[in-house]
């Protein structure tokens, strides 16, 4: 049997890194295209025969075409901004976002990839919901730009299937968190949490912490992508959550429990942008990909602390 190709764009990022294992693991050859294609710890040595590297430009299209070469599915997980930061330049965020996504689309069209994933946002294209639980035929009003430009592209999509007969799955994440999430960064709000915890340093809440989001272990996200890609379904977009909602005081009393460390918090004046409560219903993802999450949030939060542990083992002892 041939095996499978697939093209993974944004290889080396948090979710990326965890997806292209998971392909490996499941027996699919993997391009891995980033900027930069940064070392996988996930990778052991047996599963480098199947995994290419291609280091290359978003932007550029001769980049592009080479990394897809060979592969019958496309996984964009590519984002140049982030939702609390993308208001501030909506020009720029198309520019990158949605043309940069455009341009990918033509090269798909011009090559043998018959299947793309896209990594959209469950947190930010619906907007306030209507609904406790968020089904995928909510209006969708996104409050920032971030969400719009996701919405946008997902139309595209549609409109290239029309056109072209393009196969696609379009993947609406919550929260995902995990192993390799950046502590530093400007977003993720566990992966922040417990980098400051590691560094002894107060945690910082918009609001009063009631905010309730849909967190899922990275992992678990992986799986739901792969299983896209090896599932036909006339159903086209799938929220990819927990299915449970915790507030972000929920959040600081789990890691206080699991770190056993003393956590201050700072309250500051909440974003405009923040909606109030956001889980999703993953009921379609359940019937049509066969998909459920495996780890629940303590579960996960745990398996994170003890890999953060594992990394930083010369500096604190957890």
């Amino acid at each position: 049997m041939k095996k499978r190709h697939a093209c993974v764009l944004g290889a080396s990022g948090f979710l990326g890194s965890h997806l292209v294992h998971h392909l490996l693991c499941t027996g699919w050859h993997v391009n891995a295209f980033d900027r930069i294609i940064a070392p996988n710890p996930l990778i052991t040595a047996d599963l480098l025969d199947s995994y290419t590297s291609f280091p290359g430009n978003f932007f550029e299209t001769p980049d592009l075409m080479q990394a897809l070469e060979g592969c019958d599915v496309c996984f964009h997980l590519i984002s140049t901004s982030l939702p609390k930061t993308s208001n501030e330049n909506p020009l720029k965020d198309v520019q990158q976002n949605l043309e940069g996504s455009l341009t990918l689309l033509e090269c798909i069209r011009n090559s043998n990839v018959h299947k793309i994933i896209y990594s959209s946002s469950g947190g930010t294209v619906y907007g306030i919901p209507q609904t406790q639980y968020i089904r995928e035929d909510q209006p969708t009003e996104p409050l920032c730009s971030y969400g719009i430009v996701k919405l946008a592209f997902e139309k595209y999509l549609a409109l290239y299937r029309n056109l072209y007969g393009l196969d696609y799955t379009i993947l609406r994440i919550s929260n995902p968190y995990g192993p390799l999430q950046r502590t530093e960064a400007a977003q993720g709000v566990i992966g922040v949490f417990l980098g400051k915890i590691l560094r002894n340093e107060s945690l910082t809440i918009w609001g009063d912490g009631t905010v309730v989001r849909d967190y899922l272990h990275v992992s678990d996200v992986a799986r739901a992508f792969v299983l896209a890609a090896q599932t036909n379904t006339h159903n086209k977009i799938f929220n990819i959550g927990s299915g449970v909602g915790e507030s972000l005081n929920t959040i600081i009393n789990l890691l206080r429990s699991i770190t056993g460390m003393s956590i201050s918090v700072n309250y500051e004046k909440g974003r405009i942008f923040d909606v109030p409560y956001s889980v999703l219903d993953i009921t379609k993802a359940g019937a049509d990909l066969g998909w459920s999450p495996i780890l629940n949030l303590e579960e996960g939060l745990r398996d994170t602390w003890a890999w953060l542990c594992h990394q930083q083992s010369n500096t604190i002892k957890c």
